[in-house]
C-alpha cells in the first residue's frame, strides 16, 4: 500500500487502484423567488424530507428588503450551516418564480441565492478561496409554473382600479 491512500498495482496493469471515499450525500435546493420574498427548502433527493428551510424575511428588520439579494444569500448561508451539519456534498438546486398568471421571472433574490450555495464550502475548516471542499452543484432547473391555457388574471371585467 501507498502512503497516499493508493494500491499499488491490484490489477497488474500498471496502474495503482484507487481506495474509494466517503459517498456523496445530495438534496435538492428549492429556490422560490418572488418579488416579495425569497424562499430557500433544502430537501432529500425524493423530496419527501425536509431538511432545512430559510427564507429572506427571517434575516430582514423590514419587509421592503424580504426579497432583497443580500436577504436571500442569508437565508441561503441558514440552509448550508444546517446541511454541513447534516453531512450533505452536493445540491441539485430547482428555481421558482410565482407563474402561473403572475410574473415568470425571478425575483431578485434567486441570483444571489444560487451565488451563495455554490460558493459555500462543505467543511467549516476549509479556505473558501482554495474551492475545495466547497458543496457540488448539479443541475440547475427552472420549475415557474407556466399555464398552457388562459389563466385569467384576478380583477374582474374591468381590471384593478386603483
Amino acid at each position: 500500500m501507498i502512503a497516499d491512500g493508493r494500491l499499488d498495482d491490484d490489477f497488474g496493469d500498471g496502474q495503482p487502484a484507487v481506495i474509494a471515499d466517503k459517498p456523496e450525500k445530495w438534496g435538492i435546493a428549492h429556490i422560490f423567488s418572488s418579488f416579495n420574498n425569497t424562499i430557500i427548502h433544502l430537501t432529500d433527493l425524493t423530496g419527501a424530507e425536509t431538511i432545512a428551510i430559510s427564507s429572506g424575511g427571517q434575516h430582514s428588520n423590514a419587509d421592503r428588503y424580504e426579497s432583497s439579494p443580500f436577504a436571500a444569500m442569508k437565508a441561503a448561508n441558514a440552509v448550508v450551516d444546517v446541511a454541513r451539519a447534516r453531512g450533505f456534498t452536493g445540491f441539485h438546486i430547482r428555481v421558482r418564480a410565482v407563474g402561473g398568471v403572475g410574473s415568470r421571472v425571478p425575483g431578485p433574490g434567486a441570483q444571489a441565492a444560487i451565488r451563495a450555495l455554490a460558493r459555500a464550502t462543505s467543511n467549516k475548516d476549509d479556505d473558501p478561496d482554495s474551492g475545495l471542499g466547497a458543496f457540488r452543484i448539479g443541475r440547475i432547473d427552472d420549475v415557474t409554473p407556466i399555464p398552457h391555457d388562459t389563466s385569467r388574471k384576478k380583477g374582474g371585467k374591468r381590471g384593478r382600479r386603483v
